[in-house]
């Protein structure tokens, strides 16, 4: 299977569109889960490299052209993991794992257990 967090994403919500067992969702949702987190990890690496010499006002305007939060009391990195974020959550990946997390709703299949609900 692949490793790419993208393509491994977009393969995982493809396989869910053609499963309705439950066991079979749940294993496609934590293997979905550990690519999101592996993806997003990547984006929040790239976005600080890119970042890194820009001037607070410029990472100011990039995160305003972005849509991500900049506040004055914010520190540069959390600046960086909000425009990360914002980033990551438009990206053909976050959104099949938001497609993923879906369909697996959709037949009572979610990470956190009945006890912790």
């Amino acid at each position: 299977m692949e490793t790419n967090p993208t393509a491994l994403l977009l393969e995982l919500a493809a396989q869910a569109l053609r499963v309705s067992d439950p066991d079979t969702l749940r294993d496609l949702l934590c293997a979905g889960h550990r690519a999101w987190c592996e993806g997003v990890a990547d984006v929040q690496a790239g976005v600080a490299r890119e970042t890194a010499s820009l001037s607070d006002a410029q990472l100011a305007e990039r995160c305003a052209a972005a849509g991500a939060p900049w506040e004055e009391a914010m520190t540069r990195r959390e600046a960086v993991s909000g425009l990360a974020f914002v980033t990551w959550d438009a990206a053909p990946a976050a959104m099949a794992y938001t497609e993923l997390e879906e369909r697996a709703a959709r037949f009572g299949v979610c990470l956190l257990g009945e006890e912790v609900l």
